[in-house]
């Protein structure tokens, strides 16, 4: 196993897509559809990634980025922004919460690996 990741992902199919595309990658994965469980199912699982899409229902993941950097156990773990937001301010802004990389959609899936990759 190459680590643990925490996938963050309302929309079902990417959800599927992005947990397949790690496991293929050798990552063991723990699906999370709505960002309000993310930090409990974090705390639990112990990832070593935290991937998130920015637009999920009632916790926006700009505050789900800084409600996992204002938990003690949580703090260190990187994180990674995947959204279909791709406007600087918009990067700036995500940036900010506490992520430590963006990736746009629709994603390359070479350079989501890579990314992945580079915070683990």
């Amino acid at each position: 196993m190459v680590g643990k990741v925490l996938v963050v992902e309302d929309n079902e199919l990417n959800l599927k897509l992005f947990s397949d595309l790690l496991r293929v990658h050798g990552f063991a994965v723990e699906p999370v559809r709505d960002g309000r469980e993310a930090v409990s199912r974090a705390r639990v699982f112990e990832p070593d990634l935290v991937i998130t899409d920015i637009q999920l229902p009632f916790l926006s993941g700009t505050d789900l980025i800084r409600a996992l950097r204002a938990d003690a156990k949580l703090k260190p773990v990187p994180v990674m922004a995947v959204t279909a937001y791709a406007g600087r301010e918009d990067e700036e802004r995500v940036r900010a919460a506490g992520a430590n990389a963006y990736v746009t959609k629709p994603i390359s899936l070479a350079r989501f690996i890579d990314e992945v990759r580079a915070l683990m």
